[in-house]
């Protein structure tokens, strides 16, 4: 079926699953759908010509596994640049500073989204929207904790939407240390804050929702404010990309309150 295809969807061009189906497919059409900030990433390196890696991976030396899987994500890329015989776009709310040539890209406003949900009840307190930076090694956990504590302190914060891959152990110290209500959303938060409650003020570390949400609540009276990630934070092992891959998501945000970042200790 995918051999056949002539027009093909696809998520997370990152993914290695992704990867080695676009090695299969002679698709004339491909569409990336894709709301992350590793959107950003993608698309510069795709207009750059570089190989395709996460951002938070980007600096470090390639593994055995990357290496051996490195012929398909070559493939991979020259399927995802667009010639004579296949068109490529991307649909995305991420802001991009650098096109791919012949890359038709169509912005997602989530139109749908405001049309068919909300406008949210508001609550009195605020809401703050977690982050797998701790997980994927960036940030240090404790320097995490005492953020979050800090940060709900100072903005009455009353729950916390956890990240899919945030791990329960710390989800349960946060909980416990916070007293924060966690919430493991079962839908994008994007469709959860239209349909309320919703807090009159999301709280945010640099990620998706600082650009997806403002735009899922526009018409509301829902401020997202995101909260600069200090280089303090950040571990050893820290991509030397990480602080200014960061700094761009909150620096290309509309919309949103930028908080600095507050003295984790």
């Amino acid at each position: 079926m995918l051999r056949r295809a002539d027009r093909v969807v696809l998520g997370d061009p990152f993914s290695r699953y992704v990867q080695l189906l676009l090695t299969i497919t002679r698709a004339g059409e491909l569409v990336v759908v894709d709301d992350g900030t590793a959107t950003m990433e993608f698309v510069a390196q795709l207009a750059r010509g570089e190989r395709l890696v996460r951002w938070h991976r980007k600096g470090g030396r390639p593994g055995p596994r990357d290496l051996v899987f490195a012929p398909v994500s070559s493939v991979a890329r020259k399927r995802l640049t667009p010639s004579g015989a296949r068109r490529v776009e991307i649909f995305s709310s991420m802001p991009m500073e650098e096109k791919p040539q012949g890359v038709t890209v169509t912005a997602n406003a989530f139109a749908w989204t405001r049309s068919r949900f909300g406008p949210p009840r508001l609550t009195k307190g605020a809401d703050m929207v977690g982050t797998s930076l701790v997980e994927t090694g960036v940030v240090d956990g404790d320097a995490y904790l005492e953020a979050v504590k800090l940060l709900s302190k100072t903005h009455g914060t009353t729950r916390y939407f956890a990240h899919r891959r945030e791990s329960a152990e710390k989800l349960h110290r946060l909980a416990v240390e916070t007293g924060l209500e966690v919430v493991r959303p079962d839908l994008p938060l994007e469709l959860i804050a239209r349909r309320g409650p919703i807090g009159r003020t999301i709280l945010s570390f640099p990620s998706t929702v600082v650009h997806t949400l403002p735009l899922a609540l526009a018409g509301t009276e829902v401020k997202v404010a995101v909260c600069d990630i200090d280089p303090a934070w950040l571990t050893e092992n820290a991509s030397p990309r990480a602080q200014g891959f960061l700094s761009g998501v909150t620096g290309t945000a509309r919309d949103v309150t930028r908080l600095s970042a507050v003295a984790a200790v």
